[in-house]
């Protein structure tokens, strides 16, 4: 499960461009090859199909909705391959596992996403389990106001060598976020608090913001948590621990 960044609605819409835009290109061949009374007959014909099995229907949704997957997969797994290095680059501060590792592995997350929350204990334990793995961290603040304050506060820590200990506190925090909770947990975890409060607004936190969510519109990122391992799969949602195994094998071979 996840975070969805577009409504469930959109995806409606797509297979409904694509079923409408099909009948329109039918309808314009048969114009061309059907007399008026044929086309007649054609339409009885199918309407008679789909009240004797309904199901017909219900297959040809079926068919576009996968088919519409299939295509936004494509176009996912196309941005990784475009924007490979960019993805795979990020501060030191957000890089874990083994800094010279073979394999990238690169997680998309929001601070205040639940199902990131939930992966924090695997990703750590996968990490241990693969010691020739480098993690790339990307923060991208997409469920509101309450985590673009968390996001700028873990990157404000990071100017001063806090990244992650901010990170896992305001991740493990279920306190509503806001301006003076995340000022209390700074200082609760020795964060000079005049510089972090500059730190909060200052350009080099805006930038990474910035490129974060400019690299999630590049995959075409549709929630979080999501994983790219290598180049050779896009995985969005939580995953269990041999799912991440899995794309790892799949990464290693690709």
């Amino acid at each position: 499960m996840k975070y969805r960044l577009l409504p469930p609605v959109l995806a409606a819409i797509a297979g409904f461009s694509a079923l409408t835009g099909a009948a329109r290109a039918q309808s314009a061949s048969a114009d061309a090859v059907f007399s008026t009374k044929q086309r007649a007959a054609i339409v009885q014909i199918m309407r008679q199909a789909l009240q004797d099995d309904p199901t017909i229907l219900t297959e040809a949704i079926r068919s576009l909705r996968v088919k519409a997957q299939q295509q936004q997969e494509d176009k996912s797994m196309a941005g990784v391959r475009a924007h490979r290095d960019e993805l795979q680059q990020a501060p030191d501060f957000a890089v874990r596992g083994n800094p010279h590792g073979k394999i990238t592995v690169v997680e998309f997350f929001d601070p205040r996403c639940s199902y990131c929350r939930h992966m924090m204990p695997v990703v750590d334990a996968f990490l241990a389990r693969h010691p020739d793995v480098r993690l790339v961290e990307k923060l991208v603040p997409v469920l509101g106001e309450g985590s673009v304050i968390d996001t700028r506060a873990i990157f404000a820590a990071s100017a001063q060598g806090k990244y992650d200990v901010m990170r896992r506190a305001l991740m493990d925090d279920t306190t509503k976020p806001t301006m003076d909770r995340v000022s209390e947990v700074a200082k609760a975890n020795g964060l000079d608090m005049t510089r972090f409060a500059a730190d909060m607004s200052a350009p080099q936190t805006v930038a990474l913001i910035t490129t974060n969510l400019d690299q999630a519109r590049a995959v075409n990122l549709d929630g979080t948590p999501t994983f790219i391992f290598g180049t050779a799969a896009m995985a969005p949602g939580a995953l269990e621990p041999d799912q991440m195994d899995e794309f790892l094998e799949r990464a290693r071979k690709a």
